[in-house]
């Protein structure tokens, strides 16, 4: 008959909806790292100048 659940098939469904979740709101995601930053990868330009090549070594 129709309507008619075993207990199996109703452990089946309460398994299925609570691995769906829902109600849980996720975190926000914050502003991602500058040390992950792809641009890091990249060596910037050294001009000739006076005291360049300490900035050469100075983080930016």
């Amino acid at each position: 008959m129709l309507g008619d659940a075993t207990p199996e098939q109703v452990a089946a469904l309460v398994a299925v909806l609570s691995g769906l979740g829902g109600g849980e709101d996720e975190a926000p995601a914050g502003s991602p790292s500058r040390w992950s930053a792809p641009a890091r990868l990249v060596r910037h330009e050294v001009h000739p100048s006076p005291g360049g090549w300490v900035a050469s070594g100075l983080p930016r």
